[in-house]
C-alpha cells in the first residue's frame, strides 16, 4: 500500500464542517469503537451520529484516520487494521 499523503493530526487538525466534508464523499466509513467496528454510509447515516463517533472531545477528527481509495477508517483496534491489511 503506497501512502500518497500523510498529515500529522497533532499539527493540522480537522474539525466541524471540514470533517463532514471529508467523510460525506466516502461510500463507507469504518469506525473503531472499542472492540467493535462500526460501518456508516454517509449518504444514508445520521450526520450527527457519525460525527459523534469520528470526532474526539475537542471536536477534531480522531486519529488515526486513514483514507484508502474512497473509504475512510477512523480510530484503532486490531480487527480494523487486520481488515485493512487483508485488502492489499
Amino acid at each position: 500500500m503506497n501512502v500518497k499523503e500523510e498529515i500529522n493530526a497533532s499539527k493540522e487538525t480537522v474539525s466541524g464542517d471540514d470533517v463532514w466534508s471529508l467523510l460525506a464523499e466516502a461510500p463507507v466509513v469504518y469506525v473503531a469503537s472499542g472492540q467493535k467496528i462500526l460501518e456508516f454510509k454517509p449518504l444514508e447515516a445520521d450526520r450527527e451520529e457519525l460525527l459523534k463517533k469520528v470526532t474526539g472531545r475537542t471536536g477534531n477528527l480522531r486519529a488515526p484516520a486513514l483514507r484508502i481509495g474512497k473509504e475512510f477508517y477512523v480510530g484503532f483496534n486490531n480487527d480494523l487494521y487486520e481488515r485493512i491489511a487483508s485488502q492489499k
